[in-house]
């Protein structure tokens, strides 16, 4: 590539961040009023136009000052059509930046938690976004590149799966504001068997899927160890579920345990640097797995019942262990029974992809979700509230 290229990409790249933090910020307040799916719309909407246009312009012009141009006219094209849309809804919403400092001794909370949680952010970053360089490090670049095929596609799942449940925040926070603590917790179950579901039928399909993937759409070689895709499928298993724990600490506003943020990068960096020293790879991720599993999985949970359910953590891991159970077996029955009820090759082509991922959904997707409406309260309770608005009179 030429620097020209190069340099044109960065900045547009950068103004297009940018675009998020100086004009698009106030799309926050939608999602505080429950209207997070708005932005999701547009947000969609633009990006699925973008994308095509791109690969149009790339099929017929291969020009990559194009590509790039695409990609910051449609930034700013979104900035514009979101914030008319914000005016339209807020006509009072004007932000002025002498109201600053006023504000900020009337509510000083929110500077307190403005920082707390910038702490928070910077170690996801760590957790998350440090990979590619202690795989580059400890194995190949080579590797790095097969690693982000791999992560081209779980991204977007996260994505899209963060996109589709997260917009039920505000509602957590309204519930926490009315004090009800048997509801509240009530609601929690609910939103904690739903992301169990989800992500126990995205995970389970990554796993007998995301192979047969990479072999249609880039080709065999570039198929890694199964053990990566353990690892890739734990990580994702652990940030999926964290979301309904999330919600509630945000909605309670516990965010003081800045200390956690710091521990987990610590233990992600030394597990790392040690596991990639002596197994590459594998070792890399599982230090991404460990930290998690020890903040996210162990430490947050314990914060929500010990300071905002005030309960008994033994409550959470009771139903978290039934969860994973439920979840477990019938993905173990599906890998020992499934390729015995059917002879479709997934590898062979997308006709046959797409039979396989169909067959599979439906056959784990059904009898997992018997599982938890039997055995768990909050599937019942999630079922029963579908059932009565869709059969309402």
């Amino acid at each position: 590539f030429s620097f020209g290229v190069i340099y044109f990409a960065y900045f547009s790249f950068l103004t297009s961040s940018l675009i998020g933090y100086f004009l698009n910020y106030r799309q926050i307040l939608l999602g505080a009023d429950q209207k997070n799916y708005v932005v999701t719309a547009y947000f969609r909407t633009a990006t699925l136009v973008k994308t095509l246009i791109q690969m149009t312009s790339a099929y017929y012009t291969g020009n990559y000052y194009l590509w790039v141009a695409i990609e910051l006219f449609f930034g700013i094209l979104y900035s514009f059509i979101l914030n008319w849309k914000i005016n339209q809804v807020y006509p009072w919403l004007k932000s002025e930046v002498r109201q600053g400092k006023a504000l900020f001794r009337k509510y000083p909370e929110v500077m307190r938690y403005a920082k707390q949680l910038f702490v928070h952010k910077i170690g996801g970053f760590v957790q998350w976004r440090t990979a590619p360089f202690f795989i580059y490090l400890f194995a190949s670049l080579q590797t790095v590149a097969f690693y982000g095929n791999y992560m081209i596609i779980t991204d977007k799942i996260t994505q899209f799966f963060n996109n589709f449940l997260g917009s039920t925040g505000a509602g957590v926070g309204n519930l926490i504001a009315q004090g009800n603590k048997r509801k509240i917790i009530s609601i929690f179950w609910e939103l904690f068997g739903i992301r169990m579901y989800i992500a126990g039928l995205i995970c389970t399909s990554l796993f007998f899927l995301l192979e047969p993937f990479i072999i249609l759409w880039i080709g065999e070689e570039y198929v890694m160890e199964r053990i990566v895709l353990i690892l890739i499928i734990l990580s994702a298993f652990i940030g999926y579920t964290k979301g309904a724990t999330d919600q509630f600490i945000y909605g309670y506003g516990l965010f003081w345990d800045v200390w956690s943020s710091v521990v987990g990068a610590g233990v992600n960096m030394s597990v790392t640097i040690v596991g990639g020293y002596m197994w590459g790879l594998p070792g890399v991720l599982l230090g991404g797995a460990i930290s998690m599993f020890l903040v996210i999985g162990i430490w947050k949970p314990y914060l929500l019942y010990r300071w905002g359910f005030k309960e008994n953590i033994l409550y959470y891991w009771l139903g978290y262990f039934k969860h994973v159970i439920l979840l477990l077996a019938p993905a173990i029955a599906c890998y020992y029974f499934f390729p015995r009820i059917t002879d479709i090759d997934p590898s062979r082509s997308y006709t046959n992809w797409i039979l396989y991922a169909l067959l599979l959904i439906v056959i784990y997707g059904l009898s997992t979700y018997g599982l938890l409406y039997i055995f768990t309260r909050g599937i019942r309770i999630f079922t029963h509230r579908i059932t009565y608005k869709l059969f309402k009179k």
